[in-house]
């Protein structure tokens, strides 16, 4: 993914560019978690890719336990999220 922060729905695109598309019921998941945790559009950028990467295809409560884990350990850039992803070894 590109480092400079796009919204959600840049990214979205990005990644239906890519051959990932997503359904409405995604579509409400993504939305949900970005509204239940408070997450900015970088992490639910980057909860979105380790999701991907780890499940190899959308499983929304795997995002949303991703986005409540950030929450939980007051993550805030896509660099220290991915730091506490390796820590606990998801991808």
């Amino acid at each position: 993914m590109n480092k400079s922060v796009k919204t959600v729905e840049d990214y979205l695109s990005y990644l239906a560019e890519k051959g990932f598309i997503f359904g409405e019921d995604a579509l409400g998941f993504i939305s949900f978690g970005q509204h239940y945790t408070g997450a900015s559009d970088e992490l639910v950028n980057t909860a979105l890719e380790i999701t991907l990467k780890a499940q190899k295809q959308f499983d929304g409560s795997f995002y949303v336990s991703v986005l409540e884990m950030f929450k939980e350990h007051d993550i805030v850039k896509r660099k220290d999220a991915y730091k506490l992803i390796e820590e606990r070894k998801i991808i």
